[in-house]
């Protein structure tokens, strides 16, 4: 990536899910398109548009997880941006069927669909690290020229992600949680939901 990377990070959606904006100038990433509401999307769609000025064709959605609180405006993100989002292989059916996850939380809604992409089929400019657990498709995005790591459900500022719902597993994700405490200890972490956190914060 070229430009001064940029993470802009919005609150969405009943679940208080972070919604991340990462940009360098060229590209705009779109990370868990959370936004819940008509004001939500406005308000990420006026930050893109306006205050970013980026071009429909230079947007990428991608998903940490396949999780319905981390996708409830993954439909109208992708008919806006006209493309799909990008998600781990193995949370496809999760994702596909989100009907089932509205069922199992008392949501009285139509889940809509929307297009979706395997991520390892794309080039995609910094690294993907497959952190099962939470879920078996549950990725991190790490930026290691920037010291960024985007770490969904799987890391938290003084916790991680919950492993009793479908596809969770404890021992994948103390597993994953070992290799990111491997990553170098000035690490800036945004997590899923809460607040920023380092891995040097997170190994105490």
């Amino acid at each position: 990536m070229s430009g001064m990377l940029e993470v802009k990070s919005f609150i969405f959606g009943p679940f208080q899910t972070n919604t991340y904006v990462v940009s360098n100038g060229q590209q705009v990433f779109i990370i868990d398109p959370a936004c819940y509401s008509q004001y939500e999307q406005q308000a990420l769609c006026t930050y893109i548009e306006k205050e970013l000025q980026c071009a429909p064709s230079n947007v990428t959605i991608l998903a940490t997880h396949g999780h319905l609180d981390h996708l409830w405006g993954a439909a109208w993100a992708c008919e806006k941006w006209h493309t799909s989002v990008l998600l781990h292989e193995a949370d496809i059916p999760m994702a596909t069927a989100m009907q089932g996850q509205y069922d199992l939380f008392g949501i009285h809604a139509i889940a809509q669909p929307f297009p979706i992409e395997p991520l390892n089929d794309k080039e995609i400019p910094f690294s993907i690290l497959h952190t099962p657990g939470h879920t078996p498709g549950s990725v991190c995005f790490y930026w290691p020229n920037d010291n960024i790591l985007l770490s969904g459900d799987t890391l938290f500022h003084m916790g991680y992600g919950r492993t009793d719902l479908p596809g969770g597993d404890i021992r994948q994700l103390i597993d994953s949680l070992d290799c990111l405490m491997t990553l170098p200890s000035d690490t800036r972490v945004f997590p899923g939901h809460g607040d920023a956190t380092t891995i040097a914060a997170e190994r105490r």
